[in-house]
């Protein structure tokens, strides 16, 4: 073994050990990872930090207790008993602050139909305020098991903001097993019917995991840091299943042939990673530059995504490049252990016999490029101009685990017509002089904010300072601190409103209506001149991550796309051939997106995948996202095509043969790579997550389309068409780095 080869075997000996040591930070790294959203320098974020700094208020993170199967909550019995859940409360490490009907004899604390709600403040220093709820649901349980003996049908459950996104963590968290338990059976299926050997088909299954679980291991350390979303699980492993398999098939492939040929393991491992390691760093690079984009957007979701993205294609790549030529050398012509009876063994001719299919379909595309045009890109077309009607509000009907207590408990409060205390607008109102405990000024401007807040025929009720005090200001001293501090500033110059919105508000019209507010303004709302007023909670939140995703789309679009054509342009030295490569892509995203309003948004085959009648719209994040995944993913494909035509045609073909012959090379491995990508993205469709449902759907259609219609019938079609075009201005020269990366085969 010479010097090379041992230097080889040290630095994967290094990488896998690096690798090992990460694996037990792994296995527990979704415990660190939030469901939270931050929008960084949002309205609704600078309203936290004021609860939090200025008014040091208890309530800034809460949840709501729902009380069912007590008498009523203003009778002496109902008292008594809502004593005993309000005194367990405050006995609860975490607990900043305990509000019901006994401290605020408000009748919103009167469900219709009987029952009645607790808010619970929380506050947490050593771990996220998250990490409470799963204690808090112990102490209801108690409470309940407590009460149950004297009122046998007692029912206390948890909802509100945080309850609800732990309980979306869960299901985060079974979407990646089932979606796993679905995913690695049917590729290790499509591997051993590519390869027909069990060892070769369990290399990239292996590549794939360790990707995702090394990706989970970083992430969950960059957690104690930095705010990362739940969705790096998801995101880590369907990315890493389909790019750790692709990349690794591509080896693997490379590998068996090279011994096909007669090379003993060594010198076949040094021949493959040679061949498709460049190819395999210009794609992960392609790949790396679009989840690069999205970490410019300032919402933690968006960003945890870019940096799980960025993260697994360095670890699909890094281990591809080094570890799996390691393991190819050690197996030599063992690689062909456990072949399967039913597939033919490897020799130096099968891959043309296999080419000659494709090599056949490439002549009928050179021979009718217009005819392949038309035929393939109308449809298309017309399916990208569905785009035309994307709607990215919040989508319409109950998309939440059914299974949740959270989401049990927000259904009982909204039959008990008081869902408005989870969707609450957290209003903070400030005047430029007056002070609103010490002036008349300042107290009449607040009241009238109130009533005219409350006058609105979307508000359920709203509560300040003012109402609760019944208008009078004299009675501010009989409030308790906790109720000051949670309502008034502590330099009395700003007041929180909570304005609850009715029941039959929709998500929508909620965020709509927290624009109008900040439209209008506070010196009309208030008369005061200079007065200001911020909007916080949940409505205002979603109108912020609107806003922000609306602006940062299309600098993100311009960031992956001029990122990829500087990238096209030194690689091919052809401006056709990367203007085309863009073009191509483009139309592979709008057709997907297409596809994801006539299924999801207009609910045409919705039911299929257990969301009936559609959602009327698509969550803001999934276009951005499904952008920047799908166009490095695409580019994959482009590049071995177009690459694989451009050395044909340096080696002396004229474009009638090069375009076939780059077909017979890459077609075989583009619909291998393909079926096994759309395989794992569409097994994430069929989990309770909606917003992952939809990026699932719209990665596994975008996959199909690309590898079918756009790369073995437009794509050569258009080369055809161009000639010579496609490689002016110095495509034709003399071979530089284009073959090499084409060997993807």
């Amino acid at each position: 073994m010479n010097l090379m080869h041992v230097r080889r075997f040290w630095v994967a000996g290094v990488v896998l050990a690096a690798v090992v040591a990460l694996l037990p930070f792994s296995f527990h790294a979704e415990r660190h990872l939030e469901t939270a959203t931050r929008v960084e320098g949002s309205e609704a974020e600078a309203v936290r930090q004021e609860l939090v700094s200025r008014f040091h208020s208890p309530f800034v993170d809460r949840v709501v207790l729902v009380i069912q199967g007590l008498p009523p909550a203003d009778s002496a019995e109902g008292e008594q008993a809502l004593a005993t859940i309000v005194s367990g409360l405050r006995e609860e490490p975490g607990v900043s602050g305990v509000v019901s009907h006994l401290e605020l004899r408000d009748p919103v604390f009167l469900g219709k139909g009987g029952g009645t709600f607790v808010l619970v403040g929380l506050s947490s220093t050593e771990a996220p305020v998250e990490s409470l709820v799963p204690k808090l649901h112990e102490r209801a349980n108690s409470l309940a098991n407590q009460l149950r003996g004297r009122y046998p049908n007692v029912k206390i459950e948890l909802t509100g903001e945080l309850p609800l996104n732990f309980d979306i963590r869960k299901a985060s968290a079974d979407d990646v097993r089932r979606g796993e338990s679905l995913v690695i059976p049917a590729t290790l299926a499509l591997l051993l019917v590519a390869f027909g050997s069990l060892v070769a088909a369990l290399i990239p299954l292996a590549v794939g995991q360790l990707a995702i679980a090394a990706t989970l291991a970083i992430t969950g350390l960059l957690a104690h840091r930095f705010h990362l979303s739940i969705l790096v699980q998801n995101l880590a492993t369907m990315l890493g299943l389909g790019l750790g398999i692709d990349y690794a098939l591509l080896m693997v492939s490379r590998f068996r042939e090279a011994i096909s040929a007669g090379h003993d393991g060594a010198a076949a491992s040094v021949l493959a990673a040679r061949q498709a390691g460049r190819t395999l760093l210009i794609s992960a690079s392609t790949v790396a530059i679009g989840f690069l984009a999205l970490l410019t957007v300032p919402i933690s979701e968006i960003r945890s995504i870019g940096v799980a993205g960025f993260l697994v294609a360095g670890m699909c790549v890094l281990l591809t490049n080094t570890v799996v030529p390691a393991v190819l050398a050690l197996l030599g012509r063992r690689i062909d252990a456990g072949r399967l009876p039913f597939t033919p063994k490897l020799d130096v001719h099968r891959a043309e016999r296999t080419g000659e299919r494709w090599r056949s379909w490439g002549k009928v595309i050179v021979a009718h490029p217009w005819l392949a045009l038309v035929l393939a890109g109308a449809p298309l077309l017309l399916l990208a101009w569905q785009v035309t009607r994307l709607d990215t509000s919040l989508p319409k009907g109950d998309w939440l685990p059914e299974s949740a207590e959270s989401v049990h408990a927000l259904h009982t409060l909204e039959q008990m017509d008081r869902a408005g205390v989870v969707y609450s607008m957290r209003v903070i109102v400030e005047l430029p002089t007056d002070s609103i405990a010490q002036t008349d000024a300042g107290w009449n401007a607040l009241d009238r904010l109130s009533k005219r807040l409350a006058s609105d025929p979307r508000c359920a009720r709203v509560i300040s300072i003012s109402t609760i005090a019944e208008g009078n200001r004299a009675s501010l001293t009989d409030l308790s601190r906790e109720t000051r501090r949670t309502f008034l500033s502590s330099d009395g110059r700003a007041a929180l409103l909570e304005v609850l919105p009715a029941t039959s508000v929709s998500l929508r019209d909620q965020v709509d209506w927290v624009r109008e507010l900040r439209k209008t303004g506070a010196a009309a709302l208030t008369g005061v001149p200079g007065a200001t007023l911020q909007i916080g909670g949940i409505p205002a939140l979603n109108a912020d991550y609107q806003t922000i995703v609306t602006n940062r789309f299309v600098p993100v679009m311009g960031m992956v796309v001029g990122a990829t054509f500087l990238a096209l342009l030194c690689g091919f030295r052809s401006l056709f051939a990367a203007v085309k490569a863009i073009a191509l892509n483009l139309l592979s995203v709008a057709a997907s997106f297409g596809a994801l309003v006539l299924v999801f948004q207009d609910g045409h085959g919705s039911s299929l995948l257990g969301v009936p009648g559609g959602t009327g719209s698509v969550f803001p994040l999934v276009p951005i996202v499904a952008f920047a995944i799908v166009f490095g993913l695409s580019m994959d494909y482009e590049v071995f095509l177009v690459a694989r035509v451009l050395e044909a045609r340096r080696g002396g073909l004229g474009e009638m043969d090069a375009i076939p012959e780059g077909m017979a090379r890459t077609a075989g491995l583009i619909t291998s790579a393909a079926a096994i990508m759309i395989v794992v993205f569409a097994a994430f469709t069929f989990g309770n997550f909606l917003v992952v449902k939809m990026i699932g759907f719209t990665l596994a259609v975008a996959v199909l389309i690309d590898a079918t219609l756009v790369r073995i019938v437009i794509g050569p079609a258009l080369l055809r068409v161009a000639g010579d075009w496609n490689w002016w201005p110095g495509g034709l020269g003399k071979p530089r780095s284009a073959p090499k990366a084409a060997s993807r085969e």
